[in-house]
Parts: structure tokens; C-alpha cells; sequence
């Protein structure tokens, strides 16, 4: 097939719209639904990411997207903690890919909410599963075992967006885009993030263990496939907040480190012990626990709506308890697609347990950052790499 025909573009006013090959076939193949300008624009972006993170570690991936950048993105592992399986509302016992999957979703339920999803690997029943409970608009991976294709099928009468993309495609060296009836052009974006490139540690603290290593490339990989400016911060192979598309790189820090927190938060003891409503819908509750870990939560108490959420009263959770807790959470890496131009950066990312980061360096005040670093006894790698992706 050289040519798909699309219901619109970004937007319903916006036709005709197609998808095409100028030589050649297209490398993917529609097995349900009818997926939307948008969608592959998600779709296409997102298995570059879970591509490129399976040939730098060698592990499963999964990602989350929404809006052209990643919500979450994070390795599979054997099996998920058991604070991790409470927190992302899933069981004991799933496939690696499957809990790839989770924790990209679980990094950000909210932005999360009506994902695309890309799989680095083939996709089986436990990811099916999983996705089918969840609201999203699509799947893109190499391909389907037969259970999970007809679990995804049934999803939405049919309606789900399940997409199969060649593992061997490679696109042109080139690419272009139009933009005001005026076409660019620029040399495709084939950089490899390797190991080697986490080599020149500026800091004088030198010590940067395997998992700092694994996290650093994650945070590298998914900044290059998020809409710049971008920030990401890492643990154990998975990201904990992402912060694109800011005009000011200090607010990419603060956006990410706050969904960071707010992921650290959410393994709170009083958010695990919070009890829900029967049947409460999976957005509700994620909205719920949301507003309780927010400084929104004690308006909410007075108003007495928390009846409609939760079964019994559950206690506030004091802005010094989240302090306290936020505070624990260490060994944290940051990523940043273009270098830090000041220390705040660094003094943000300190409190949200950052002792590793990685960035590309050459700003004017590299000494002020490095020194900002030292002042916690954190790694920092220069990469002299930016990560510009628009």
C-alpha cells in the first residue's frame, strides 16, 4: 500500500489528509480502526523512541505518547515491585513488555489519558489486557500474537487503533515538511545514544554506577523524540516526569521535577491505603488521587465532595508530610535536551533527589552549573550533543 487516506488532519477542518509514500511502499499495516493525522504523527514518534531504547539497552521498551512527545517512557522488567503494581493498578505475574508498558503509563496516569502506545516488541495477551482497560487511542508495534490482536479488536467495538510497523524500516536521509506552502528539508535525525557518550564527567564527583548509566540513556533517547524545550527526569529505567515544549528551560525543570514528586508522592503510605469508591471509573481515580496529594485537597474536605470518591474521610496530607516524603526519594537522574544556561536548573533538580545529570554543556556559564553540581556531590556528563526535536 503506497497511500492512506485520513478522516482529517489536526484538526476537522483540515482536509483532505493522507498518508503516503513518495517511493515505495508504506512499512505499516492498519489492523484496526482508523487511526487519524495525529495518531501517527504519535504513532511514528513513539516507536522511534521504544526502537532506539531497545538497541541502546538491550531491554523491552515501552512509551505512552500524547501530542507529539511522551507522557512516559521506561524499560521492561521481569517483574514489578509490589509498590509499583499498587500504583499503576495492574497484577503480579505480566510479561516484560507488559510491565514496559505500565510503568511508561504510570510515570503520568493524567497526561497519560487517551495515550498512543508504542512497543518495542512484539505484543502479547498481558499487554492487551492492559491496554484494554485503559483509555487510549491506539497501539503501534512490530506485531500482534493472535490472543492479544483479538483482545485489542474487541476494544471499542473495533474501534481501536492498532497499528503494525516493519522492524526493518528505514526512512531516507533526508526528510521534509511543509510549513506555510514552503517545504524544509534537513538530514534525518540518525544520531545513535550510546554509552560513550556519558564519558566526559565534569564534576568532581566521577562515580556513575550502571543503573545512572541506564537511566542517563533513557533520559537521552526520550528527549530526542520530545518536543523541545525538554527536560526529563529518570529512575530505574523508566521516566518520572517529562517537561516539553517550554520556552524557558528552567520551567522544563520545574514542570518535570513536579511530575516527579508528584510520582514519588503517589507511593505515599496514606495515597496507598486510600480506599475508592465501588466501581469508581480508572480517570476518576486517578483525578482523585491527584487532587489528594495537591494543595487543592483540603478545599475539597470543606466542600465535602470527597463522599463521591473515597469510602471513608481520608486525612490530609500536610504540605510539610510532602515535603518530609519528597525528600526521601534519591538517586534520581535528569536529562536536558540543550545545556543548563544557569545553576537553578541544578538547585530544582536537587529537590527531587537528582544526583546524576546529563546534558549536552558549552554554556557560557558552565563553570556556575558545575559548581551548583559539586555543591551536592552529584555526576554530571556532558555530552556536547543537543536534542533539539520540533
Amino acid at each position: 500500500m503506497k497511500e492512506l487516506e485520513l478522516k482529517y488532519g489536526c484538526n476537522p477542518n483540515q482536509k483532505p489528509a493522507r498518508l503516503f509514500m513518495e517511493e515505495g511502499e508504506l512499512p505499516l499495516e492498519v489492523l484496526s480502526g482508523r487511526p487519524g493525522y495525529i495518531n501517527f504523527m504519535d504513532a511514528l514518534n513513539s516507536w522511534q523512541l521504544v526502537r532506539a531504547l531497545k538497541e541502546a539497552t538491550g531491554k523491552p521498551a515501552a512509551a505512552s505518547f500524547k501530542h507529539v512527545s511522551p507522557a512516559g517512557a521506561a524499560l521492561g522488567v521481569d517483574r514489578l515491585t509490589e509498590t509499583e503494581r499498587k500504583i499503576y493498578f495492574v497484577p503480579d505475574g505480566m510479561s516484560p513488555i507488559a510491565n514496559a508498558y505500565a510503568r511508561a503509563r504510570g510515570a503520568d496516569r493524567l497526561c497519560s489519558y487517551g495515550d498512543w502506545a508504542a512497543l518495542s516488541d512484539i505484543c502479547d495477551a498481558d499487554t492487551a489486557k492492559l491496554l484494554s482497560r485503559e483509555v487510549s487511542d491506539g497501539v503501534i508495534a512490530p506485531g500482534y500474537t493472535e490472543e492479544a490482536l483479538e483482545i485489542l479488536r474487541a476494544k471499542r467495538k473495533g474501534g481501536y487503533n492498532v497499528v503494525r510497523i516493519d522492524p526493518d524500516y528505514q526512512p531516507r536521509p533526508e526528510e521534509r515538511r511543509n510549513i506555510f506552502g514552503i517545504t524544509f528539508e534537513q538530514g534525518y535525525n540518525d544520531l545513535r545514544i550510546t554509552r560513550e557518550m556519558l564519558q566526559n564527567i565534569v564534576t568532581a564527583n566521577k562515580d556513575l554506577p550502571e543503573q545512572a548509566q541506564l537511566d542517563m540513556l533513557v533520559a537521552l533517547i526520550t528527549l530526542k523524540y520530545t518536543q523541545s524545550n525538554s527536560v526529563c527526569y529518570v529512575k530505574n529505567g523508566q521516566t518520572i516526569g517529562v517537561g516539553a515544549g517550554q520556552q524557558s528551560r528552567v520551567h522544563c525543570t520545574r514542570l518535570a521535577g513536579s511530575k516527579a514528586d508528584n510520582w514519588f508522592l503517589r507511593q505515599h503510605p496514606q495515597v496507598l491505603a486510600l480506599e475508592f469508591v465501588d466501581k469508581i471509573r480508572r480517570p476518576d481515580r486517578d483525578n482523585a488521587i491527584d487532587i489528594y496529594i495537591s494543595d487543592e485537597y483540603e478545599d475539597i474536605l470543606a466542600d465535602g465532595v470527597w463522599q463521591q470518591t473515597f469510602k471513608t474521610k481520608p486525612p490530609v496530607l500536610t504540605a510539610e508530610m510532602k515535603k518530609e516524603w519528597i525528600a526521601r526519594n534519591q538517586g534520581v537522574t535528569v536529562g536536558s535536551d540543550a545545556f543548563f544556561p544557569f545553576g537553578d536548573n541544578v538547585e530544582r533538580a536537587h529537590k527531587s533527589g537528582v544526583q546524576y545529570i546529563v546534558q549536552p554543556g558549552g554554556s557560557i556559564r558552565d563553570d556556575n552549573v558545575i559548581a551548583t553540581a559539586d555543591k551536592y556531590g552529584m555526576v554530571m556528563s556532558f555530552t556536547g550533543v543537543r536534542l533539539f526535536h520540533h
